[in-house]
């Protein structure tokens, strides 16, 4: 599998070859476009309860999409859902890759996606309590809302990250999630909400724009917008 992405780092698209018969496994709807031959079988990955739990409580689709190349070979065009890049990492079962609610863009066959429980407080911080977890063997593809920085922590190194700006981090990094000004008449005076700690030695991946910054603008410009066009719009950034 090769991984050639174009357009970054605004709108990023990533076309994926494909070797003959060989599997691609990606986000409900990411598909912009593929080669001639190219089968598309959509499932729940794993059943119906892994299915439920990937989407309920790590933020993705239900489904997965699974791109089967023909005898030839193939690829497939794969884009996100919201303006930013793409980037990609290797996960591995000794090196599992953390990635949080909407970032998971498509990985190879041999990745497994699971969910792993992200901390108490990260549920009221909007930007749910779960994070996905890849583990297996392969490269996985992961888009963000923005550009993508990448943070490089020597040991015992720490950095603060808010949470809708974390895109995935590496097996190595210990992280942490509190609330970032004491209480809230603080919290409402800063801003902010909650934040990961984040030690090293290992990587961070951030993303410079957050999603539900940008859900809540669009709630606030448009408070009575429930239908139509625009609500339709407002329906589907909320949902992700």
């Amino acid at each position: 599998m090769r991984v050639d992405v174009r357009h970054n780092p605004s709108f990023a698209a990533a076309r994926v070859t494909l070797e003959p018969n060989e599997e691609l496994r990606g986000e409900s709807g990411a598909m912009m476009a593929m080669s001639a031959g190219v089968a598309v079988e959509a499932s729940t990955q794993g059943g119906l309860m892994k299915g439920l739990k990937r989407s309920f409580l790590g933020g993705e689709s239900l489904f997965v999409t699974t791109f089967t190349a023909p005898a030839s070979g193939g690829w497939v065009d794969l884009a996100h859902f919201l303006a930013g890049d793409i980037v990609t990492v290797t996960a591995s079962s000794e090196e599992p890759v953390s990635i949080t609610k909407g970032c998971w863009l498509a990985s190879a066959a041999g990745v497994e996606l699971d969910t792993k429980w992200g901390g108490f407080k990260n549920l009221f911080g909007g930007e749910g309590g779960f994070l996905v977890r890849a583990t297996g063997q392969g490269t996985v593809l992961l888009a963000c809302y923005g550009a993508l920085d990448t943070l490089s922590l020597a040991a015992g190194e720490s950095v603060t990250v808010d949470t809708g700006h974390v895109v995935a981090f590496g097996s190595t990094v210990t992280s942490q999630i509190r609330k970032v000004a004491g209480g809230m008449v603080q919290t409402l005076k800063s801003g902010e909400g909650f934040v990961f700690d984040f030690t090293g030695p290992g990587w961070v991946m951030t993303q410079t724009r957050n999603p539900s910054a940008l859900a809540a603008w669009i709630r606030q410009v448009m408070p009575g917008e429930t239908g139509g066009a625009s609500g339709g719009v407002l329906g589907g950034l909320l949902r992700n």
